[in-house]
């Protein structure tokens, strides 16, 4: 297996395993924790950096910027599947358990049960399986460019 393989499967393998540290522990239902999913941002760039610095005695600078890109879309693939696992059968009230902890945090800004409604309503059409499942494919692979646009420029072949 090339180690553009190696790499992206392991970005996406990682980001699923800190999806569900993120589940088992129930921190994606406390609003002062949720922010801690976005640790998968790290993982993906560490490990692009990691990648990216074998690969580079071997590359240019587009070829690197494509081979941290290739990682990413690795990744993307096995991320959006756990997605739909994590969301569908392991977690099949993961959107109903997020719904009522932002309306807690709406409750707690003083915002009316009219308002509320209207918020959610608003979420509505994002909040499901497929929906979340693409957003994390998406992100992993606009996060993997930008990142291998910049770490290109400091592990290439000169």
């Amino acid at each position: 297996m090339s180690l553009t393989v190696k790499t992206g499967v392991l970005i996406g393998v990682l980001c699923a395993a800190w999806t569900y540290v993120m589940g088992f522990t129930g921190w994606f239902k406390d609003p002062t924790l949720q922010a801690a999913f976005f640790l998968v941002i790290l993982i993906e760039v560490a490990l692009l950096l990691w990648g990216l610095r074998q690969t580079a005695d071997a590359n240019t600078y587009g070829r690197q910027v494509m081979t941290g890109t290739t990682m990413a879309v690795i990744a993307a693939a096995i991320i959006f599947v756990n997605s739909l696992v994590f969301t569908m059968v392991v977690f099949p009230n993961y959107f109903q358990d997020l719904e009522q902890a932002y309306r807690q945090v709406l409750r707690t800004q003083g915002r009316s049960e009219a308002d509320i409604a209207e918020a959610i309503a608003r979420q509505a059409s994002a909040q499901t399986p497929f929906v979340q499942a693409m957003q994390g494919a998406v992100g992993t692979i606009i996060t993997g460019l930008v990142a291998s646009l910049l770490i290109a420029i400091r592990y290439r072949r000169r």
